[in-house]
């Protein structure tokens, strides 16, 4: 059981390491765009200093409290692990990849990085340990509002990336793959 448990554990930091070196990834080639919610990150992160996954902690902590208050339960220890990991991931990934300006190299980082992505996700996902503070707040709106998952999460991703741009997060062609390819890997998921 305790071996059953280490396991578990360690999918879930591996794949929140390799997650979080996809996100860096897709940022370093931001000029195609970038996912919705780093949009918002890297616009504050524009506007205000901080650093990006310093924003990613700051805006996932709200999201945490404020879904905690709509379901009255505390989410689980890994949930706020998610929180804490992944903004210190980024950051550290950051720090270590090189900035790159030409576009074929730009395309090549990000294209690497959304599939890097994908595999953290479904690393991350399998243990069961805690949904990450976003997928908490889709949750929360499914059940709140009985719309299907895509119809939230899309609803999440594009006012997340309006409201980023507005701060002037890049979007591209890149926000937009990004986004889709969450909405159909979280409405392919039973979440509810």
């Amino acid at each position: 059981m305790r071996k059953i448990l280490l396991w578990r554990w360690t999918f879930y930091l591996v794949g929140m390491l390799i997650l979080s070196l996809g996100i860096s990834m897709t940022i370093k080639g931001q000029k195609l765009g970038i996912g919705p919610w780093d949009v918002l990150h890297v616009g504050l992160n524009n506007n205000f200093g901080l650093t990006i996954g310093t924003w990613g902690i700051i805006t996932g902590f709200i999201i945490i409290i404020s879904t905690a208050i709509a379901l009255k339960e505390w989410p689980r220890f890994g949930t706020w692990l998610n929180l804490v990991l992944i903004g210190g991931f980024i950051d550290l990934f950051n720090w270590l990849l090189p900035d790159i300006s030409s576009m074929g190299a730009q395309l090549l980082i990000f294209s690497m990085g959304v599939i890097v992505m994908g595999y953290g996700v479904g690393i991350y996902i399998s243990p069961n340990i805690g949904a990450g503070p976003r997928d908490g707040l889709m949750l929360v709106l499914v059940k709140k509002t009985g719309a299907s998952v895509k119809k939230v999460r899309t609803t999440i991703e594009v006012v997340v990336a309006i409201v980023g741009w507005l701060f002037g997060g890049p979007i591209g062609i890149g926000t937009v793959l990004i986004a889709l390819r969450w909405v159909h890997n979280y409405s392919s998921f039973q979440w509810v």
